[in-house]
């Protein structure tokens, strides 16, 4: 088995589209009026597949914080970069960005989606695999 997608209640699909555009996602395809609501499916243009599935519409209750998700993950090439090209595009950090092993090469930060959806932005070290694997634990 494999996570295939997760589903975002989104207020607004226009909005919401909006931001993960800024964040360099592109619509692949969706489906309206099912009975979640309408489906927008989106990915980032190195991902092979759909990451993200943006339910909006009449039939779907607003999102509100704590409802189930507590954050997802991006990874990005450079932190730096990114959070300057966000910035341009109106988007910024909940805080600055930090080092959660007090390494300069292991780089975290948090954004928000205009639902409240919180997303974290992660620069791996150099070498490590594109994912958290079980040598993240080796000495614990």
């Amino acid at each position: 088995m494999r996570t295939l997608h997760f589903g975002l209640r989104v207020a607004d699909r226009e909005r919401s589209l909006a931001f993960y555009a800024a964040l360099g996602y592109e619509v692949i395809g969706s489906v309206p009026g099912t009975s979640l609501g309408d489906l927008t499916m989106i990915k980032l243009p190195g991902d092979a597949f759909v990451t993200i599935e943006l339910v909006s519409g009449a039939s779907v209750n607003p999102p509100s914080r704590g409802d189930g998700l507590s954050h997802f993950v991006i990874t990005v090439e450079s932190m730096d970069g990114v959070l300057a090209e966000l910035a341009a595009k109106g988007i910024t950090p909940d805080e600055p960005p930090g080092s959660p092993d007090g390494s300069d090469e292991f780089w975290t930060a948090w954004i928000t989606d205009p639902d409240g959806n919180r997303i974290e932005l992660v620069q791996w070290p150099p070498g490590h695999p594109d994912g958290i694997t079980a040598a993240d634990w080796a000495d614990g």
